[in-house]
């Protein structure tokens, strides 16, 4: 269906979501209730952006389609081919991955592949990819506490509060899909940045790119979009997505000329104190509309949430330059800090030997004007870094192609991994000088790493 909406110039037509195919939400407080949690609530969001869907902690899901299949139109302002719709604030987001499907088989039913539209916290060390949660009922009446268990071997509840006393667990009433027992959710999982520490102020601050209820939502026409490149909220708000960012599931970008079915996902496992479980919510979504005179800043780089103190000396800091949301792995980074005795080394190890409130700044080498600022207080202890031993490590070339010299003054053990996450190689390194074949790993961005008792050693390796 089409909706009609007047706007400055007129009547425009928007596209609205069309059709809810799927909802699967994980426990939560709004679950089972009015006006979040029910079957019907993933109606509300049809033919709106005023609508109301929680989709629980995290793994639950929901999709949808538009009437018309959303085209990957170049001339979308800054890019952005669809805008969804949640209830942030400035200090509370709960950020949702975006997936996206073509109709392979033109069957209007979403059973092809699922291309996630990769944000900014997907090449985070901490993101954890192929990620499964298993939910169990408590089988309570009224709301308990809901295990989880994942399978990385870790566990914990899905908290129940005062305010919302029905059972967090999906119930067979209402998702009779759900089995009634336990049921496992697959996804990615995003670190995320919970501030815990005022427990009467809890914050989850907002992703830098490429999440659904992250931005709060702007002003009419709301098929206007904000560029997701600068952190103003200059038009309709809400959180752009370019199909451009569409990766396949070993982290390569994928060109896709339309897409036909959208799936959102809660992306973090996290709790607010008083306020809940972290919980992606949508109120709808509208498709974009060309419109090649709107330009803007299309570069950015994304700096890893650091923590609000920092007391291990040296910390490893993690920085991506992005243009178009796609990674730039061959742009350099470079450091600005504003306190004496700090630095931060070329393999981005933050250093220093003095406490206090620290501003990095973090900057493209070909282009200075491109750069992040971010802010933390550091507490500097000369008994804990004196305790800590920095392997003395060196790789090149880097970035690489078919080798990688890795030259250490000790014997260590070393991992590579990829940016999703998985463990492709170990080898023990007995100190010196090592050759270490890459001519077998697909072009793209790596982490090595050795950890041990007192050392630590990170390192992202490029390989074209």
């Amino acid at each position: 269906m089409v909706f009609l909406l007047l706007s400055i110039a007129g009547y425009t037509q928007y596209q609205y979501i069309h059709e809810v195919l799927e909802y699967t939400p994980a426990p939560g407080q709004f679950i089972n209730k009015a006006p979040l949690g029910l079957p019907e609530s993933a109606e509300s969001i049809v033919g709106t952006i005023t609508g109301a869907l929680t989709l629980g902690a995290w793994g639950g899901y929901v999709v949808f389609r538009f009437e018309e299949p959303v085209q990957n139109h170049p001339d979308n302002p800054f890019g952005i081919d669809f805008i969804i719709f949640g209830n942030p604030t400035a200090t509370w987001a709960e950020p949702g991955i975006v997936w996206v499907m073509q109709d392979e088989n033109k069957n209007g039913i979403p059973d092809g592949t699922w291309y996630q539209l990769a944000g900014s916290d997907y090449f985070f060390s901490s993101t954890k990819h192929n990620y499964e949660v298993t939910y169990f009922n408590p089988q309570s009446e009224t709301a308990v506490d809901v295990p989880w268990e994942d399978n990385l071997g870790d566990s914990g509840f899905i908290f129940a509060n005062e305010i919302h006393t029905q059972p967090y667990y999906p119930s067979n009433e209402f998702f009779p899909h759900i089995p009634y027992e336990q049921y496992t959710l697959q996804g990615i999982r995003i670190e995320g940045a919970v501030d815990k520490s005022n427990p009467a102020f809890i914050k989850s601050y907002p992703r830098a790119f490429g999440y659904a209820d992250n931005v709060p939502r702007g002003n009419a026409p709301f098929h206007l979009p904000d560029n997701p490149y600068t952190t103003e909220v200059e038009n309709a708000g809400g959180d752009g997505f370019d199909i451009s960012w569409a990766i396949d599931g070993d982290g390569n970008y994928v060109e896709l000329d339309e897409i036909h079915f959208i799936k959102v996902q809660t992306a973090m496992l996290d709790h607010g104190g008083w306020l809940g479980e972290v919980s992606t919510e949508i109120t709808g979504a509208v498709v974009v509309e060309p419109n090649p005179s709107i330009t803007g800043i299309l570069d950015m780089i994304v700096v890893k949430d650091l923590p609000v103190v920092i007391n291990q000396n040296p910390y490893h800091l993690e920085a991506f330059a992005f243009h178009k949301g796609r990674l730039q792995p061959d742009r350099t980074i470079l450091w600005e800090t504003d306190l004496d005795g700090v630095y931060v080394d070329d393999e981005g190890w933050l250093h220093f030997d003095v406490s206090g409130e620290l501003t990095l700044t973090a900057y493209w080498e070909e282009n200075p004007d491109i750069s992040t600022v971010v802010t933390t207080t550091l507490d500097y202890n000369p008994v804990n870094a004196s305790e800590l031993q920095y392997i003395t490590t060196r790789v090149y070339p880097n970035p690489a192609s078919d080798y990688i010299m890795v030259e250490t003054d000790h014997e260590a053990i070393f991992i590579l991994y990829d940016l999703r996450g998985a463990k492709l190689r170990e080898f023990l390194h007995q100190g010196g000088t090592m050759r270490f074949d890459t001519g077998s790993l697909v072009p793209g961005v790596y982490l090595l790493t050795s950890t041990g008792r007192n050392e630590f050693f990170q390192q992202k390796i490029i390989i074209r």
